[in-house]
């Protein structure tokens, strides 16, 4: 397969997955905030502030005033944010034409009709009265865009690809977003003295990346620093937790690379390194200091990308 085609089908599966998780931190996030328990929490600049770190930190150190209408538009319509929901989809639409010839009609075809349907979606009625409906429909249509690559397209190598542009954005995806709420903790703890372990951030983390029902079950408690984090991270059995996205990307990585012990300097060699070292990791390892551990985590999975990107899908 050249590169050019595995670079395409690489990135049409982070960005499908990356419009989803930005798509729903919007929609949880600010309607969660009718509901938060302190003035701060419920701030349209607290929560619009917490959008903005997520779609893009760069953002925030522009020192601009937050203005409501302004933050939506950018994250969610405007063609000129390299980080808005519609900037995804449309270079998920590109790339899918890339590789026309190894996907299905059926994947080309939606993936199409949600390119069109974003990009002629109102502006004016997104930022009035539409992020609720406007956000459902973004993440309903790449549940389906998921179900339709694995069952419509052979689990090959061309599978594989497009399994590890998903998980390796998932992976970043959710630790961005645990970074976040871990912010927005400190500031209520700074504003409110809310204590950070039970801040009420931890149960809107949870259902910005859609676990907050099976943590519960799995806990039989109320969320917590302690258990929302252990969940997130190092559950092998929850399908956003990042130890589950690590363990799939060394799983697909397997399709790409068959040497049975990688050269030291490779993705594979990374990301069976990483998979490895998390996997012996417990909560009381990162609990005292998680910011950096955050940090670190953020270097480590940039790292795997870039030398994915390296090895299987350099143009150059």
């Amino acid at each position: 397969m050249l590169a050019r085609v595995a670079n395409n089908l690489f990135w049409m599966g982070r960005y499908l997955e990356r419009s989803e998780h930005i798509a729903r931190y919007l929609n949880v996030n600010y309607f969660s905030s009718l509901d938060a328990p302190n003035e701060l929490a419920q701030s349209r600049e607290f929560v619009l502030r917490s959008m903005l770190f997520v779609a893009d930190e760069e953002e925030l150190k522009l020192e601009k005033p937050i203005n409501e209408r302004d933050v939506l538009f950018d994250i969610g319509l405007n063609p000129e944010k390299h980080y808005s929901i519609l900037s995804s989809i449309s270079n998920a639409q590109q790339n899918a034409n890339g590789a026309r010839d190894l996907i299905s009609t059926e994947l080309y075809e939606s993936i199409n009709i949600l390119n069109r349907t974003v990009k002629n979606y109102s502006a004016e009625r997104f930022v009035k009265s539409g992020l609720f409906e406007f956000t459902n429909l973004i993440t309903s249509n790449i549940a389906s865009l998921r179900t339709k690559i694995r069952a419509t397209l052979l689990h090959d190598e061309v599978y594989a690809i497009i399994m590890l542009g998903i998980y390796i954005e998932r992976a970043n995806q959710v630790i961005r977003i645990i970074n976040s709420k871990y912010n927005d903790a400190l500031i209520e703890k700074v504003n409110f003295d809310t204590p950070v372990k039970t801040s009420f951030e931890w149960t809107i983390l949870l259902k910005c990346i859609e676990t907050y029902d099976m943590m519960r079950r799995y806990y039989r408690k109320p969320p917590s620093s302690h258990n929302v984090l252990e969940f997130l991270i190092l559950n092998t059995d929850c399908p956003r937790s990042i130890m589950n996205s690590l363990n799939n990307i060394k799983y697909y990585m397997s399709f790409l690379t068959k040497e049975e012990y990688p050269h030291k300097d490779s993705a594979a060699f990374l990301i069976g390194k990483l998979s490895c070292e998390y996997r012996y990791k417990t909560i009381e390892d990162f609990q005292e200091d998680l910011k950096e551990f955050i940090e670190n985590l953020v270097d480590d999975l940039s790292l795997v990308g870039e030398k994915m990107d390296k090895d299987y899908f350099s143009l150059y």
